[in-house]
């Protein structure tokens, strides 16, 4: 160590600055406007063109369709790179990305999302 006081000068410099780190855990991320996170799929918007299915460059996204105009999605986490892709090629907007990215899980069935027309009147999923 040949210069002591430069780096007690540091030190004391640091003592009076903001922490450069977050309290993650504790305190939630804000995220920007247009992260593109977990995918919604609003099923009344649907009109099964499958073009998200071919566009899925992962093909994590399967659609069935149910009855006449009601479709079901189901989304695979494992797969999803969360491009986006689907979402800026759906013409009715079907489907959205969300500011959800805290999605791990011990259970890999878990990180099926299956969106059903009839459980989805407020866009809710059953996993």
């Amino acid at each position: 160590m040949r210069w002591p006081g430069r780096m007690i000068n540091q030190v004391l410099q640091s003592l009076f600055k903001k922490p450069a780190t977050s309290s993650y855990p504790f305190v939630k991320a804000e995220m920007p406007e247009k992260y593109r996170g977990k995918l919604n799929y609003h099923p009344e918007s649907c009109i099964g063109c499958m073009i998200c299915v071919k566009d899925c460059p992962t093909g994590a996204i399967t659609i069935k369709k149910l009855a006449d105009k009601k479709f079901q999605c189901e989304i695979d986490l494992t797969r999803c790179i969360y491009c986006a892709q689907c979402v800026d090629s759906c013409p009715k907007k079907a489907l959205e990305s969300t500011k959800e990215f805290e999605l791990a899980g011990l259970n890999k069935s878990k990180l099926k999302v299956i969106f059903n027309a009839e459980t989805c009147g407020n866009s809710e999923a059953k996993a």
